[in-house]
């Protein structure tokens, strides 16, 4: 076991050992060794370092001086990509050494140019080779073209359009979806929000979707506009159809004084689909059947084909049974002022 005691004592002895290693015939050889590879190894970096090389750095990109009453309405790039080409030992101290300062414009260098600003590739090659070695070659710059757009005040509210797909469990159906905020205020330049009716959202694309959805979602963008908020929170509510059953008259329509529709039977049945929230909703009188009286003089069937001509929205695939039905046109006899017998 060991003994805190003795620390000193195998501290002396492992010096011991170490020493008789390096004194040793066979640690001198080592060493001698691993002198050489070393040196092998500098001479190999040196001539490797001396060949010409590609790589790739990031040169931040700043915008200064747009002043306070200055809505950009466009993404100006924070960084551009520059791919150049030199010897090993340059581009080493480029990524070790040197570091780039931003490039920088000077907003009121542009501001006589109107809302629309494009900085041509001439000028940003410019300024990045001024800060590269002389013999450093520029191969590429991405992007070659800055740009942006920008408004002094000039905005209006526009509503918000849901874009996308549902698909639906079985017997599931979309009852409603809301969008909050459901219009949002758009900064462009005069000419650009003239064109604008709404802001739609990304494209949304659900499968199998049995419940209840709230998420938070971006908005599509468009170039030169600036949406405040860029976002909307979606919230999709999904109810399960129901099958349901009610019973609805046949009731006669434009018929002439003293006639009078009578069908056989005088009820239809009317079964539909309809969501469980509001299945107490649905009830008999908010279906209407009407056959009209041109439409019987016209047919020369002893039956009468039944159409819905009034129906809820918040329901579907009606069936009506029978579709048709045996019909009269009774003459009634007029008592004088115009009332039936």
């Amino acid at each position: 076991m060991f003994d805190v005691k003795n620390i000193n004592k195998y501290y002396r002895l492992g010096i011991r050992k170490a020493r008789d290693f390096l004194l040793s015939k066979k640690s001198k050889e080592c060493l001698v060794f691993l002198f050489f590879v070393l040196v092998s190894f500098g001479f190999w970096l040196l001539q490797t370092l001396d060949d010409s090389y590609q790589t790739e750095f990031k040169i931040p990109v700043r915008l200064k001086n747009v002043p306070k009453e200055v809505v950009l309405t466009s993404d100006f790039p924070s960084e551009v990509r520059v791919r150049v080409e030199d010897r090993g030992t340059v581009l080493l101290n480029y990524m070790l050494g040197r570091t780039f300062y931003p490039v920088s414009f000077d907003f009121n260098d542009y501001k006589d140019m109107g809302t629309y600003v494009r900085i041509s590739s001439s000028e940003l090659l410019k300024k990045i080779n001024g800060q590269l070695n002389v013999s450093t070659k520029l191969l590429s710059v991405r992007p070659d073209t800055l740009e942006f757009y920008y408004t002094q005040g000039q905005a209006k509210r526009i509503p918000v359009r849901f874009n996308g797909k549902f698909g639906l469990g079985r017997q599931y159906y979309v009852s409603k979806v809301r969008l909050s905020p459901d219009s949002i205020m758009a900064y462009a330049p005069q000419g650009v929000l003239d064109t604008l009716a709404a802001a739609y959202t990304r494209e949304v694309k659900l499968d199998n979707v049995t419940d209840s959805i709230h998420q938070r979602v971006e908005l599509m963008k468009c170039k030169g506009v600036k949406f405040v908020p860029s976002y909307t929170d979606m919230s999709v509510y999904v109810d399960m159809y129901s099958e349901k059953t009610v019973e609805v008259p046949v009731i006669g329509l434009n018929f002439p004084a003293g006639k009078v529709l009578r069908t056989f039977p005088s009820k239809v049945r009317v079964t539909f689909q309809v969501g469980l929230k509001r299945f107490k909703e649905a009830t008999a009188d908010k279906f209407f059947i009407g056959v009209t009286y041109e439409d019987l003089i016209k047919s020369q069937s002893d039956k009468i084909p039944l159409t819905i001509k009034v129906a809820p929205d918040y329901v579907g695939h009606i069936r009506i049974n029978p579709a048709s039905v045996d019909y009269l046109i009774e003459q009634q006899e007029l008592q004088e002022g115009g009332e039936e017998q």
